[in-house]
């Protein structure tokens, strides 16, 4: 009976493994925030010299609203959050129009990279979303139109802990 009970408790996990996989138990949501996207390449060549870095992109005018305003400051915490991984980071605000930023807004997301091109490359309205282009130079996330910040940070140190690029 010893023996009985011994293969018993030895036994169970593989059946219980084997039953949660064949009957679909445990499986939860996905454990990402922001939407992953099939990584395409971004053929922008503004992006070229940030090649090798992580690089979050927004799409606005350049007379910012209040919501790029936000953005322009959300990307920044953002940045600063990563800490000692800051610098595997970059900041693009990519400009829709053919106005220039005022020398204020300049004053306050220094760091940020600016830049004009088409927004072909990037799925959705692109002036909703935050994006994150990858080392490589591909479209791989984006993020909703007002995320959580935490939980932003979350998806970027998880990214950066486990990627050795950038």
């Amino acid at each position: 009976m010893k023996l009985f009970w011994i293969a018993v408790i030895c036994a169970a996990p593989l059946v219980l493994g084997t039953a949660a996989y064949l009957f679909g138990w445990g499986t939860g949501s996905a454990s990402n925030y922001g939407e992953l996207i099939a990584p395409r390449p971004v053929s922008a060549s503004a992006l070229q010299p940030l090649r090798g870095k992580w690089v979050l992109v927004i799409f606005d005018a350049a007379r910012c609203d209040a919501y790029c305003e936000r953005k322009l400051y959300f990307i920044r915490q953002v940045h600063r959050a990563q800490g000692k991984e800051m610098d595997r980071l970059e900041r693009m605000w990519v400009l829709t129009d053919d106005g220039k930023p005022g020398t204020e807004l300049l004053g306050v997301i220094p760091g940020t990279h600016i830049a004009r091109f088409p927004a072909s490359d990037f799925p959705g309205t692109p002036a909703d979303h935050i994006y994150l282009v990858d080392p490589l130079g591909n479209l791989m996330m984006r993020f909703p139109r007002d995320p959580d910040p935490s939980k932003v940070i979350k998806d970027l140190q998880r990214l950066l802990k486990y990627s050795r690029s950038g």
